[in-house]
């Protein structure tokens, strides 16, 4: 199932009210609805919660790119944490909107807004990836007619991606994600845990975390090793289904 078609599943239905969509007791501010996505998620929901979703692959199955220890750590302590703190702050929020508390509602959309964002781009992020030497880059399609079309060669495009993911100050992720008006591909970066689709209006299409716990065990403070690596690991397979979805949007 795509982002696009479980993206609303990870909200009780009083949340998906406090988007700004159906409050009968008062307007919301239209911020609020236009940041309502960042605290979706395409992971997988059981019942009204937020879940830590599967890896498809083994811990240790990214060695020697992506350490066992930092992929346990990433999978069973950061995004756990998120979606724990996600799961909290929804239930302030249902409780906020039963009560018809728009001040709580307001003061818990950076919760939210941090939380949703890591749930949503850790759950794209594993799906990014795959054992090294599985899955080639496209010869052909419409993944590699995209790329060339924008940057003239896969090559080109990692060049500009990895120099963005690099350069992001602090902590926050580098993107490639298609632009619904215009059609193409484009590189972007977002800080922290704020989504791209909600920050840029991109769909995304590959991920690259560059917070310090992706990386710091296996390649201590030095990111361009760890973001050159990580293109050893990529799932393109993945990466041109979710430019298919976008494009049929």
């Amino acid at each position: 199932m795509t982002a696009a078609t479980t993206v609303t599943k990870i909200l009780r239905p009083a949340a998906l009210r406090a988007s700004g969509v159906h409050v009968h007791s008062s307007k919301l501010p239209s911020e609020l609805a236009k940041s309502a996505s960042a605290y979706l998620s395409s992971a997988s929901s059981s019942g009204n919660k937020a879940i830590l979703p599967d890896l498809p692959y083994d811990y240790n199955a990214l060695e020697p790119i992506i350490s066992t220890e930092t992929m346990t750590l990433h999978h069973t302590k950061h995004h756990n944490a998120y979606v724990t703190n996600l799961n909290v702050s929804l239930e302030k929020l249902d409780t906020a909107v039963s009560t018809g508390d728009v001040s709580s509602i307001i003061s818990l959309q950076g919760a939210l807004k941090f939380n949703g964002g890591g749930h949503l781009n850790h759950s794209l992020f594993w799906e990014n990836l795959c054992p090294k030497g599985t899955i080639d880059f496209p010869s052909s399609g419409p993944l590699k007619e995209a790329i060339e079309a924008r940057f003239g060669n896969v090559e080109n495009m990692k060049k500009e991606l990895s120099a963005m993911s690099v350069g992001v100050q602090g902590s926050g992720w580098g993107w490639l994600g298609y632009d619904v008006k215009t059609g193409h591909i484009e590189p972007a970066t977002c800080p922290n845990q704020d989504p791209l689709h909600a920050t840029t209006g991109l769909i995304p299409l590959l991920g690259i975390d560059v917070w310090e716990h992706a990386y710091y065990v296996d390649y201590r403070n030095v990111r361009p090793n760890y973001v050159n690596a990580i293109w050893d690991v990529i799932d393109w397979k993945k990466v041109e289904e979710r430019l298919v979805a976008a494009v049929a949007k």
